[in-house]
Parts: C-alpha cells; structure tokens; sequence
C-alpha cells in the first residue's frame, strides 16, 4: 500500500462492516443464522428457506432495502433486529481500528463513519464496540433515501456534512461502492483486503488495500 500524503487530506470517511468492523458478523447472520431461523420459524428445510431466500438476496442486492432491517422484517415476517441480538456476541472490531481512530483525532482530521447499515444495525454495532465518540458524525444511507451505491447519496452527504472531496480519504470494502466515491471526485481510496477474518483476503482489483491499520497510524504519528 503506498504511503498517503497525510497533509493534503482533511476528512476521513470510514465505511463500517468489513472495515472497522469484522464482516464476519454480518456474513455469519446473512448466510447462516438468519436462513436457519427462518426455515424454523415458517416450518420448511434449511434447504427450501435457502431456496427462497437467495433469490431474494441477489434481487436486493445493491440498493437501500438489502440494508433495510424494516424491509427484511416485513418480507420474511420476522424481526430482523432480534434475530441480529441472538448473535450480537459475534460483532468485533477489526484489529487496531480503534486505534487507527484515535491516531486520526491526534492528528486533527475531521472522521465521519458513513455506513449503509440502517440505524437499527448501526445502533447495536456502537452499542457493542463502542466507537461513537471517536467520530465527529454518524451517517447511516437510511438517513438520504440512497445507498452508498447511488451519486445521489454523495450529493446528499456534501449538502449535509460538507467536506472537500479532492482532500478526502474514504476507505470502505466494497469495490461498487469505492467507485462510486470515485466518480464523485473522492481523491483517495483504500480497499480492505481482509474484510472477513474467516474468509481470507480478496482481490481488490483497482484499488490499493488496507492490511492492517498499523502503516497508516504510523504514518500519521510521524511528523
């Protein structure tokens, strides 16, 4: 990963699972407990609740409702914000993220976390790690209609926190949602290589990668 140039970026914008957060949580709940506890709560096989769901996963995929809990809870009438507390216990911080958060407050950036989790999943993930006062915003794409995804979030987000985008990092774990930060003129990009801790690490393809947080807190401790 090539060294940032620290002194040209003013605002930090930090994506939340598989960035600061193990993404393992989210994949476990997703594609294990959640189609378990559906097969049990409507009676069917594991493998008819999988049948069911996938579809219903890919269709979703990339807009607003697959970060909905309100949607997932009417569409397979159970309430997904519950279910998520059964397993709560599996939501952990990637290591040094905290760290990395505070070498950021040192060094006087403006820190946003800009997540398409919906509130309810953001609200549990502080709730267990704990990060909030380490940021100067909490922004959920619940809060402008528009996922990550969509130009039209980055619009919303520059009309209400107001940052400059060509002295802005943003660091988020999702290719799609990378380039679209960089359509919208956000300078400085970073992938992370190993979202999920059980999983591996993954081609970030264009995109240069975070292996760990410890090059970028030592950069920004160096004067």
């Amino acid at each position: 990963m090539p060294r940032l140039p620290w002194s040209e970026i003013d605002t930090v914008l930090l994506d939340m699972d598989g960035t600061l957060l193990d993404l393992h949580f989210d994949n476990h709940f997703w594609m294990e407990y959640l189609p378990q506890r559906y097969a049990e709560h409507h009676g069917v096989s594991r493998e008819l609740a999988d049948a069911e769901l996938l579809p219903l996963f890919r269709d979703n995929a990339g807009q607003l409702n697959w970060y909905c809990t309100d949607f997932w809870s009417r569409e397979l009438k159970l309430s997904i914000r519950d279910l998520k507390r059964e397993v709560a216990h599996l939501i952990a911080l990637r290591p040094e993220a905290e760290r990395f958060l505070g070498a950021l407050r040192e060094a006087g950036k403006r820190v946003a976390l800009i997540t398409n989790a919906h509130r309810d999943s953001l609200s549990l993930k502080m709730e267990r790690v704990q990060l909030a006062s380490w940021f100067d915003r909490l922004i959920s794409s619940h809060d402008y209609g528009f996922p990550k995804e969509d130009q039209q979030f980055w619009h919303a987000l520059q009309a209400d926190f107001g940052f400059d985008p060509a002295r802005s990092l943003f660091i988020d774990d999702s290719l799609p949602i990378l380039r679209s930060a960089g359509r919208y003129g956000v300078a400085h990009l970073l992938a992370v290589r190993e979202p999920d801790s059980r999983k591996g690490p993954k081609d970030t393809e264009e995109f240069a990668a975070v292996d760990s947080y410890r090059p970028l807190i030592e950069d920004l401790q160096t004067p």
